[in-house]
């Protein structure tokens, strides 16, 4: 497996795409990403930003959110030009890059849960539907990575990152119809399992409780981000068995909001602590585990977004150099 030490989960604050490129190149050289800047407004965001890379399925802004369109309107040409502005900047800034690079979408089942049919309830409320939206996001997820690979020839590999905070609540029946008066039925795991398959070594994303390790260990996904603090004693037999498995681990061990950011040691900490309880070979942590802020920086000033991945970054050293040195400092 690669070890990429440190990355961004993918939104940045802001509007100036140029800059949020040149600091993500900056300060995570080891796995950059495309940042998503969604205070740009509609198309920017995470919803419609990858509602724009369907293929054959239009999408337009109703009042209650995102809704699938007879045809391509002002909201999809507008999520299109943002991705493309996006893409511009990548290649002025990345064009000499050689190396790993991720890219971010929204999950089938999160974006489903999002969606709104033409007439009525979410996609999600029909297997069809839903069949119909992870054909064409993994038709669009092709054609947008091909599109890259194009525009960055240096790049040695795409690590394609699927954000899914809806999945546990899509497994639990727990999503809103979109009256927002009931609840659309839980969706069963082999479902889930067979749709994430569509898509080429998926790292998933997840920032909610309730990730469900065992499913994406059995889906065969590339890797599994979550946040720490939301890490479970209860779910140290689950880590166990990703790392068995070969599954990576990216670990959010920053807010993604302004805070006073902690020395490098409590930074690592918590990969350091997992680690331990599993009873690894300190010396195969740095290798296994992927140090990220714990949630996208859109929220956050753009000194506090610098500073978040160079925390991720250094402590991510640490890790290589004296995993003990993660036990230290308070």
């Amino acid at each position: 497996m690669s070890t990429w030490e440190a990355t961004g989960v993918g939104s940045h604050p802001g509007e100036d795409h140029l800059e949020a490129i040149r600091v993500v190149f900056g300060e995570v050289p080891g796995l950059p990403y495309l940042p998503e800047l969604p205070a740009r407004g509609v198309g920017a965001d995470m919803i419609g930003r990858t509602a724009g890379l369907l293929v054959d399925l239009p999408v337009e802004v109703q009042p209650s959110g995102w809704r699938l369109a007879d045809r391509p309107g002002r909201d999809h040409r507008r999520a299109v030009d943002h991705l493309r502005r996006d893409l511009d900047g990548l290649e002025e800034v990345g064009h000499d890059y050689s190396g790993p690079l991720k890219l971010q979408v929204c999950g089938p089942w999160t974006l489903a849960g999002a969606l709104e049919l033409k007439f009525g309830d979410k996609m999600l409320s029909d297997a069809g539907a839903v069949r119909d939206l992870v054909a064409s996001l993994a038709q669009g997820v092709a054609d947008h990575c091909a599109e890259v690979r194009r525009r960055l020839p240096g790049v040695t590999e795409i690590v394609l990152q699927l954000d899914e905070p809806g999945l546990p609540g899509v497994l639990a029946g727990t999503v809103p119809t979109a009256s927002g008066f009931g609840r659309l039925a839980a969706v069963e795991e082999w479902r889930v399992e067979e749709s994430l398959k569509l898509f080429p070594d998926p790292v998933v994303h997840c920032c909610a409780r309730g990730v469900p390790y065992a499913l994406l260990r059995r889906a065969g996904v590339r890797g599994v981000a979550v946040d720490a603090a939301l890490l479970r004693r209860r779910d140290d037999e689950e880590f166990g068995e990703l790392f068995e498995a070969g599954v990576a681990l990216l670990l959010g061990v920053v807010p993604g909001r302004d805070v006073a950011l902690p020395d490098t040691g409590v930074v690592a900490r918590p990969a350091v602590e997992l680690w331990r309880r599993l009873g690894f070979a300190p010396d195969g942590l740095a290798g296994k585990v992927t140090l990220t802020p714990a949630c996208g920086l859109a929220g956050a000033s753009p000194r506090y977004a610098r500073a978040a991945l160079a925390a991720c970054r250094k402590a991510a050293q640490v890790l290589k150099d004296d995993p003990a040195s993660g036990m230290q400092g308070g």
